[in-house]
């Protein structure tokens, strides 16, 4: 991830950092009730604590221009954020009701008026000397009082090995982008096992509970004991700590983060320290064993619950705000509406049994992934035994499958548009541009919109598709349709440093390919991904397009004919490589069914030749992507290992690593693939060498003249897969070569190649 905020705050001086804000204590996270203006020169020696945080996010940001940039609070508007831009005095003054208003009114800024642009995958920031002035006062109301983000999935598909300093470019981006209610699940685990030591279980008990760093997601979610464990002390200890730097820092932005409650997930132990206890056994994954969920009809589960916000207050804090999925991707024992209503009734009542103002933050993702069960008695069963103004619901995929045009807009409940997007962590250009366009403006007008009141990002995992939420943030601060046509050349500007008719052609072509899909979850993947097989689609990869291969290379030739004018900026870098990146990914499709042709023809050269024409296109794809550290897997595993306070805890951490983005689970795991990544290192380290394998075992077997067998070819593949899950050879963590001089390196070599095979 190209990281361009001019941080100067690495290791220990992070660190440091850290320590200064935990003792200096963290800025109220509502604005003055007075609507008197507090003004502070951002070169001032001590700030006031309200306006502390914001100024030192705008030295982050802009250290050469903070002194330019004057802040100042001002009211909400009836209720609403809001944030206002103008020049005074050869400074730019930026205001708003909190630290997240005034850090959007500093994007605002950048965007418009230095077209700059801060993303994920390179960012561009070039601010003239004199700073434009703001001719006429901007003003900007947000329709929605939420601006929600994160998916429990996005903290291990992505965050896994986050460190403080990654967490501080994120929350500076989302303060910017307008975000006010994030998910807060880091440090969890302390909480959970102060609650089961204080009710007798000892960190033996809790070996066989805890699963390891990579896979908390479907922890928390109560989907899976132990994978990937056992979990060290030494991490729920350091993630404790660097959970309170997060919510310090979140906080005195003015964001309510959402802290996890008890949904009833208890350790294996738990049946013998409480036999009498209730429990269910249920089964996410038959690859992962039961999990015991204690049944809410049991005294114990309020009580638990309360030590649960007892604790988590007592540690963190609260902004009242708390999430709980009992049936995450789970059946319920019954579909009766008692049993449902009491259900939802004792999770609430486990809330605010420690937290009279608690609100619970539920995901609607259960009403679509069970859509079977979860019929209409059932969602209102559940929804309705908590009163209106203590939930709301998060309607987690509303650009591709909105609920709530299903629920009569969750039945009376409040709910947050959600923009879902990325699936596991999957590398494709891929989006539904139009609908994230309009589709929230339109909900906000519906007049069955029901109690709508907020957006936000749900994705599984982030740092891709940049273009895409940086559109969706584009709502946060507005109630009518975006023109998308404008706004993509004024993207295409902002992220190149300058107009330029070749990209906004590029991006054009891309608007109506990649995204524009409106058929696939997550887009085409490539059979590099997948597990070797003549089929175009395999277990976790498919490779079905929604658009015309041969339409993107267009793209390509218009994207790469501005090389010579755009070559020195950070978007267009990752941009020339994601693109031919896509293109190749896409044409591997086109090889692989020819060598599989060539077998079926009993044509042995043309196997060999193809599948080696296969080979030098996974290697070519390497090299490309390791022009770029977005795409490289020794940063990945590399940022595991630095966790680690030990040899063997650095291999644990390693092999959660490398087991999440390949077989997911053990080696007869039907979730492998799930996240996969075409990255640099994995598609030289793993994917060609299991390509490679089976070029051999079907070239011998067509030069015996016998059929191959598939199935006793994947037995063999799983053991040599769960061999390299387990591995610890080094992937470089820097990158190597030009990325533009390589990207167009492969344009020259495949792009006439690629056209002609769509003839």
């Amino acid at each position: 991830m190209k990281i361009t905020f001019p941080y100067q705050t690495f290791g220990v001086k992070a660190f440091l950092l850290g320590l200064v804000l935990l003792v200096a204590g963290c800025a109220q996270k509502n604005s003055p009730a007075s609507s008197a203006t507090t003004t502070v020169p951002a070169s001032a020696v001590a700030a006031t604590p309200d306006t502390k945080p914001v100024y030192d996010l705008i030295k982050r940001v802009v250290p050469q221009h903070a002194a330019s940039f004057v802040v100042e609070f001002i009211p909400q508007e009836d209720g609403k954020d809001v944030y206002e831009v103008e020049s005074r005095g050869g400074k730019v003054v930026l205001r708003g009701n909190n630290g997240v208003s005034v850090a959007s009114a500093l994007n605002h800024y950048l965007k418009h008026y230095t077209h700059s642009s801060i993303t994920w995958n390179g960012s561009n920031i070039v601010i003239p000397n004199p700073m434009p002035a703001v001719a006429q006062k901007v003003r900007s109301v947000s329709p929605y009082k939420y601006r929600y983000y994160l998916n429990y999935c996005t903290f291990n598909y992505t965050m896994s090995w986050w460190d403080w300093e990654r967490w501080q470019w994120e929350i500076d981006w989302m303060a910017m982008n307008g975000i006010n209610m994030p998910l807060a699940l880091t440090g969890q685990n302390a909480i959970h096992r102060r609650v089961y030591k204080g009710m007798g279980l000892t960190d033996q008990d809790l070996e066989s509970f805890f699963s390891g760093p990579a896979y908390f997601s479907w922890f928390w979610m109560g989907n899976l004991d132990a994978w990937g464990g056992p979990l060290p002390v030494s991490w729920m200890e350091s993630h404790e700590a660097l959970q309170k730097q997060i919510l310090e820092r979140e906080r005195g932005l003015g964001m309510t983060p959402i802290l996890p409650a008890f949904t009833g997930h208890v350790p294996p132990a738990f049946k013998q320290k409480f036999p009498n206890a209730n429990l269910k056994k249920t089964s996410w994954d038959e690859m992962f064993p039961d999990v015991y969920l204690l049944d809410p009809d049991d005294p114990m589960f309020v009580e638990i619950g309360k030590k649960f916000i007892e604790e988590t207050i007592d540690t963190y804090g609260t902004d009242h705000l708390y999430t709980s999925d009992t049936f995450n991707e789970n059946r319920p024992p019954s579909s009766d509406s008692l049993f449902l209503n009491n259900i939802s009734q004792k999770v609430y009542q486990s809330m605010a049994a420690a937290d009279p103002k608690a609100t619970w933050i539920m995901q609607g993702w259960l009403f679509h992934f069970s859509r079977d069960f979860w019929k209409a008695p059932q969602i209102q069963a559940m929804l309705n035994a908590v009163p209106d103004d203590k939930m709301i619901i998060l309607d987690l995929w509303s650009e591709k499958n909105p609920m709530w045009l299903k629920t009569e807009a969750y039945y009376g409940k409040p709910w947050i548009w959600n923009m879902l997007h990325n699936f596991g962590g999957n590398v494709n250009m891929y989006g539904l541009m139009d609908r994230i366009a309009t589709w929230p403006a339109q909900a906000l007008h519906h007049p069955d919109r029901g109690k709508l009141v907020g957006l936000g990002l749900t994705p599984e995992a982030i740092e891709q598709n940049p273009v895409v939420y940086e559109l969706m943030m584009e709502n946060a601060w507005r109630d009518t349709p975006i023109d998308l046509t404008t706004w993509l050349r004024g993207y295409t500007r902002r992220r190149y440093g300058k107009e330029n008719e070749n990209a906004n052609k590029a991006w054009e072509i891309l608007r109506r390919t990649v995204y524009a899909d409106s058929v696939t979850s997550g887009g085409p993947e490539s059979i590099v991904a997948g597990r070797p097989t003549f089929s175009r689609n395999t277990g976790g990869v498919t490779t079905n397009f929604t658009y015309k291969p041969l339409d993107l290379v267009t793209a390509w030739d218009h994207l790469m004919a501005a090389a010579d004018e755009l070559k020195n900026t950070e978007g267009y870098q990752f941009d020339a490589v994601d693109l031919t990146r896509q293109v190749l990914a896409n044409h591997a499709t086109v090889i692989q069914q020819r060598f599989a042709q060539a077998y079926k023809d009993k044509n042995l050269t043309a196997f060999k030749k193809h599948s080696a024409e296969f080979i030098t296109l996974i290697e070519d794809m390497d090299k490309l992507l390791a022009t770029q550290e977005d795409f490289l897997l020794g940063r990945w595993l590399n940022a595991s290992k630095k966790w680690g306070t030990t040899e063997a805890e650095k291999r644990l951490y390693e092999k959660n690593a490398r087991n999440l983005i390949t077989l997911w689970g053990d080696k007869d795991s039907k979730l492998r693939e799930y996240s996969n990544r075409q990255w640099s290192g994995l598609l030289n380290g793993y994917y060609k060498k299991r390509w490679q394998q089976y070029f051999d075992y079907v070239t011998g077997q067509m030069q015996k003249g016998q059929e191959i067998d598939q199935k006793a070819f994947d037995e063999r593949i799983k053991n040599w897969e769960w061999q390299w899950v387990n591995s610890t050879e080094s992937y470089p963590d820097e990158t190597k070569g030009d990325a533009v001089s390589v990207a167009n390196e492969m344009y020259l070599k495949y792009n006439a190649s690629i056209k002609n095979s769509h003839k």
